[in-house]
């Protein structure tokens, strides 16, 4: 009986181990057809030890408009949908982090600092000079205070779109009772970000937001953008304590976007809310908004009722006005 057993062991094992042989072989020709189908766009810049990061900038003009995405794998391509008409009337450039889409990923330990360095490289490989006006959305929110804290005199003004606030943890967790928005630090997630050369990203349900194009590009990169998202999720608590010891703009132009359309029922199930808990996270993200608000004596907050999270993508007209509004700004 037990060599029947052990046989059955060995034979499940070489069962697994041809199944994450084939997965890997998988993994590698997705992602050489990612590089062949998608290559990158703008231009690959070296920010040191090796590594480049992919910038994409257009138009001309002064201030130059520096895009940073949320805590997705949509790097450059999270402002698809207003980037060019940006481009229209001054310089406009989006970028991806350290291993989103066509950008090398880094080494050891995570630090939010490193991403608000790691842009100011990345500008001034590129040729590109301040001042700067910022935009960042969702998690990019507190990246681009960081980058200002570190370089302020090449920040001439800010737009948060959905942005991420210090005290959302706290806040969102006294509001509901729950821990949404809370650190990701599962053992399950690591693995998952530990795997992902076995092809499992291939497999995982995902749904990126945006036009056709910008879903087809990071559904493509995600083999190789899965790790090091989930290694800035797992630090995004942290990322916005330390970004959150900074909180005062002075005079900068400032437009705050908050998008209050309701979360619908896929979503609410996902996060495990009702939806009367779904009005007290809305109300409780207005607060957080309105206090970003105050970080600047020339600030302006505007609610966009039929817009989701991703404001760019739903109501790209409202991002495009708010940025030209601080450029216009930053003139007076």
């Amino acid at each position: 009986m037990r060599r029947w057993l052990a046989r059955i062991g060995l034979g499940l094992l070489a069962l697994l181990g041809v199944i994450i042989l084939a997965g890997a072989g998988y993994e590698q020709y997705m992602r050489h057809e990612a590089a062949r189908r998608y290559p990158p766009m703008g231009k690959l810049v070296d920010v040191g030890s090796g590594r480049h990061l992919q910038i994409d900038c257009r138009g001309t003009g002064t201030p130059t408009v520096v895009f940073e995405a949320g805590g997705d794998n949509l790097g450059s391509l999270a402002w698809s949908a207003v980037q060019d008409s940006v481009a229209k009337t001054t310089r406009a450039c989006a970028y991806s982090r350290a291993g989103m889409l066509w950008s090398d990923p880094v080494s050891g330990p995570f630090d939010p600092h490193a991403v608000a360095k790691d842009l100011h490289t990345a500008l001034t490989a590129a040729g590109e000079h301040p001042p700067f006006v910022m935009v960042g959305h969702s998690l990019g929110g507190p990246y681009i205070m960081l980058f200002t804290s570190l370089y302020p005199a090449d920040v001439a003004g800010l737009v948060f779109v959905d942005a991420s606030h210090p005290d959302q943890v706290d806040r969102m967790r006294k509001a509901l009772g729950s821990n949404v928005g809370g650190p990701q630090t599962s053992f399950l997630l690591k693995a998952l970000g530990w795997l992902s050369w076995t092809g499992i990203a291939r497999f995982l349900p995902l749904n990126p937001p945006g036009p056709a194009t910008t879903k087809a590009i990071s559904t493509a990169y995600v083999g190789t953008s899965l790790a090091p998202l989930i290694r800035e999720a797992i630090g995004a608590e942290n990322t916005m304590q330390v970004a959150g010891g900074f909180r005062d703009l002075g005079a900068r132009p400032l437009v705050v976007l908050t998008g209050t359309k309701p979360h619908p029922p896929t979503v609410l199930k996902a996060a495990g809310l009702k939806p009367d808990q779904d009005r007290l996270f809305i109300a409780t993200w207005e607060q957080l908004h309105d206090d970003e608000a105050t970080w600047s004596r020339r600030s302006r907050h505007q609610l966009v009722p039929d817009a989701t999270h991703y404001i760019q993508f739903d109501r790209p007209d409202v991002v495009i006005a708010a940025v030209r509004e601080v450029i216009t700004e930053t003139a007076r």
